[in-house]
Parts: structure tokens; sequence; C-alpha cells
């Protein structure tokens, strides 16, 4: 079963209630948009950045949006795009999708910077659409403007073959993240944002998405943003279009795509079905030669255009924007994308070969040899825990050690790092840990537990960042100096811990270093 990307129960709900009036109108062109005036803060919710992508715009580009002259109403929350995998139609969810989400200052006297978030969902789900920039702006002293968007995922935003190359477009989830991209730069300044000082950040698939605009067109830098951030950053496992034609073909059959006249043109009868039959196939399945699904079929595939590597390799090469960055990882990102059973380390190894199955035969045997028996939690497998770090590792807290090692080697001194490492009792005692974007909740201001205590200190760190590329210019009263990473000082990244006042900066363990490196160096033999 794929999991389901939860951050908080609060970023499913707006921040807190408030009063709304009806907002100014701002004319982008194709149409004119009224949001919400909040306290000081003016709110734009559903705004169209693109046309819909349904009937013959399925599996292409995103278009531009049709022209009207009726005043849209942006005042509620947009549906978010359909997921992979569904049995059928998914509340809240429909192929119409493509809108994004604006917080400005009510304050127009000078251009603000601007945060575009690309939210997770392991690039088959919309999984923290309801995420409410209204605390980040005023932690920001109303001198920032946040956007947030919906983009394609699973079945409908990163399908690939033959015949989606031929008479279609890949990755199609990134290319909607880049149209926004790309109107934040034609039309922000109309709602008060600075489109020369674009901060483009995400999490977990979102900050995987952002590495991939940072390695996209071979490094091009098209000026779409000038830093970025990444929560619990991943390099996926990418397939080529050839190795991606498996899903392809078992989403035709299916379909009955390949019986009869349809075979003749298997993309057009795929588009040709409504989205309500659709959806009632939208499975996903093992990869060729595993017996178990992965956590995320779909994903980026290298195209040789806009992804035109592993990512990985990428940035081990050179070919990514420079620019200020912060990059890190919660201590336990593995633990909820992990079967519980796992009793043994066969258990361990079949899931791992699911989720990356050019693993080989070695591989896995140093992986058993790097990741010993860990503790155990009651209703667990023996092995659990070992599986869920090595996965948590490989995918996640490696690659947010990996990118400022990156960024150092290729001259960039503007690089920070972090360990959110906040434990809450009860998943010390069910040895979820600290999990995956768990930091995510104190930076947005939808905390819980103890997460609440780090609110008003690591939210002004990232505040600071997206206003003045620096984490410390505009730090909290009292908050330590967070220092720029340097890969010949120890790795140093900030550790932010259950009280506040001991955050420090620390040093990678060498034993996760050594590990590390060792996955970095298996890069495109397993895929990433």
């Amino acid at each position: 079963m794929i999991p389901v990307i939860v951050l908080g129960a609060a970023l499913s709900l707006s921040h807190r209630a408030r009063a709304k009036t009806p907002g100014p109108i701002v004319d982008v062109g194709y149409s004119s948009f009224q949001g919400n005036a909040l306290e000081g803060i003016n709110e734009w919710l559903g705004v169209r950045y693109a046309a819909p992508p349904t009937k013959e715009n399925r599996w292409r580009a995103p278009q531009a949006p049709v022209s009207t002259d009726t005043l849209q109403k942006a005042e509620k929350w947009p549906e978010v795009c359909l997921p992979s995998p569904s049995a059928g139609k998914t509340a809240g969810a429909n192929e119409d999708c493509l809108f994004l989400n604006i917080w400005a200052p009510a304050d127009l006297s000078k251009p603000h910077p601007v945060y575009v978030f690309l939210q997770g969902g392991g690039m088959n789900n919309n999984a923290s659409p309801k995420m409410n920039g209204t605390y980040l702006v005023v932690t920001g002293d109303h001198d920032m403007v946040v956007v947030t968007l919906n983009y394609r995922v699973g079945v409908f935003g990163f399908l690939a073959s033959k015949e989606v190359k031929a008479d279609g477009d890949i990755n199609i989830g990134n290319l909607d993240q880049r149209f926004a991209l790309q109107w934040v730069q034609k039309n922000i300044e109309k709602f008060g944002g600075d489109p020369k000082r674009v901060t483009l950040g995400g999490e977990s698939a979102g900050a995987a998405s952002v590495n991939l605009h940072l390695a996209a067109y071979g490094g091009r830098d098209d000026g779409l943003f000038q830093a970025v951030v990444g929560h619990s950053n991943s390099f996926g496992y990418q397939l080529t279009v050839d190795e991606s034609q498996y899903q392809f073909d078992a989403l035709v059959a299916r379909a009955k795509c390949d019986q009869g006249d349809k075979a003749k043109d298997k993309l057009k009868c795929l588009r040709d079905m409504s989205v309500d039959d659709l959806v009632k196939i939208n499975l996903v399945g093992p990869h060729p030669g595993q017996t178990e699904a992965p956590n995320f079929m779909y994903s980026n595939t290298m195209d040789g255009n806009f992804t035109a590597e592993y990512t990985h390799q990428a940035f081990a090469d050179g070919k990514f924007i420079k620019v200020p960055s912060i990059f890190g990882a919660n201590s336990n990102e593995g633990t909820i994308f992990t079967p519980g059973g796992l009793s043994n380390y066969d258990d361990v190894n079949k899931f791992l070969k699911a989720n990356y199955p050019k693993l080989t035969a070695e591989h896995l045997a140093n992986i058993d040899h790097y990741y010993p028996k860990m503790a155990q939690f009651l209703g667990k497998g023996e092995y659990w825990r070992t599986g869920a770090t090595a996965y948590g590792e490989m995918r996640y807290n490696c690659p947010g050690y990996s990118l400022p090692k990156q960024f150092a080697a290729h001259g960039i001194t503007d690089v920070w790092h972090y360990h959110y490492d906040v434990l809450k009792p009860e998943n010390a005692a069910n040895g979820n840990g600290v999990t995956h974007c768990q930091d995510v909740n104190s930076i947005w201001g939808t905390a819980t537990g103890p997460d609440v205590a780090q609110q008003p200190i690591i939210s002004k760190y990232y505040a600071s960042f997206i206003r003045m590329h620096d984490v410390n210019a505009l730090k909290a009263a009292g908050a330590p100096d967070w220092v720029r990473f340097n890969a010949t000082d120890g790795m140093q990244a900030m550790h932010f811990v259950n009280d506040p006042t001991k955050n420090a900066m620390e040093s990678t363990p060498q034993y996760t270093a050594d590990n590390c490196d060792w996955f970095a160096s298996l890069g495109a033999t397993i895929g990433f």
C-alpha cells in the first residue's frame, strides 16, 4: 500500500479562523481574480495558472489559460489533482486542478520577496494542498509573498512511454511546476511580489522537485528563482522512457485500448476515456521482476530534455543552478513508509528491492552489514526499524547530507544544513521517532506537542532566508548563529532538539557520513 504523506492535521485546514471580507481584484491579462482581505494580508485561493489538463491536454505540457471577462472569485481552496492509485473518483480531487494560492501583505508600498512552495506526496498525490501562508507572512514582518500550488501527479502527471513521448510530453507534473514559476515571473508583481527575489522551496517530493528544477535542462538558469529550500530531500528511483513502458502498457491493457481499432492509437484511446472510467483503472503494481509494489510507482523520468541524466549525477557533475540554499532532514525519515512486519534481513531486502530494483545481492549484503538489528517496538517485526533506517537514509537523509556537500564542492558558500530532532513522546513509544517532514509544521505555524517550542525559532530562520538569503540576518532574538555548511569542518548542521535553548551546531556522525558516501557512490547503478 502506498502511504499518504500527512504533515499535520492543521495543514489540511485554514491556519486559523479569521474574518474575511472581499479582497482586491487583480487583473493578470487572461482573467481577473478577487480574493479575501484578512488583517494586513490579502489571500487568493484557487487562481488558475494553466488551462484544464483534460481531454486533448491530458498528458501534454501545461497550456495557457483561456481568456475570460468574467471576474473569478479566488475565495476558497481549489480541488487537488487526482492521485495514484485510486479505484474511483477521490473526494476533493479533479483532473482540472492547475491552481495556485497566494498570500501577500496588504502594504504595496514596495515589492516583497516571494516564497514558492511545492507540496509533497511522492509525486503520486498532492499530500498537503491546504498549507496556509498567513503565518509565514506574519513571521516575515509582512515583507513576504507566499505561493503554493497544485501539480499533476501519478498516472496523470508522470506517465511515460514511447507513445507519450511521440504525441505528448514527459514529466508534465514537473512542467506544471515550471509553468507556475513562469507565471510568478509574469504576474506576481501585481500581487505585491518581487519576481527577482524568488525562493523555491518544497518538502518530500516537492523538495525532490526543487532538485530537479536546479538540474533541469542540464542546469540551465532561466531566472525563475534565486534561492532554494529543501525539506526531506530525495533522489527518487528514476527510470528511462523505455524502462517506464511497462506502466503505460499495463494501463492500456486495463483500459482495453490494445484491442481492435483502439490499438491503432493507444494514447488517443486513453485520452478519449472519461476521467470517471480512467480513475477506476488507476492502479499501481510492482516494478518488473519484483513481487511487491513500491511506495511510489510513478515518478520523474529521464527524458533527455527536462531531466537529462540521473539527478544525483547531475549534482556530482556540477550541472545545476548555483544559488543560496537550505537542505536537511528529520531523524527518522523512513519509519512511516516501511511495512511493520519486517522480521528478518530477507524481508528488509525484499522491501528495498521493491523500491530500488537495481540493487544487487552485493549491494544488499553491504546494507545488511551497515544496518544491524535495531531497537524493538511492540507490534512491529524484529527488523522493522532496521529496514526503516536503511530506507530513510537511502531516500531522504543522505540526499539531505549529499546536497550541501555537492553545493560546497562547486564553490557555493551560502549553504545551510539542518537536522530536525524534536521527539514526541508517542513517537518515542511506537518507534516512529522524528518522522518524515515533521519539521515543516514548525515553519508554517501548525506545530503541535513539543514542536511548538521550536516554531518561533525555526520559522524566523526561514523567513530571514527567504527575505535576505541569509538565515541569521533576521533570526529570532537569542537564537544561535546557524553556521554555513563547510565540508572540511565536520559537515556542520544546525541540530534542532526538544529544548530550543539547546539548539546547536553538530557534526555529522562518521558512520552516517560513511553510509551516505557509499549510497552516493552507487548513484546511477541503482537508479538515482
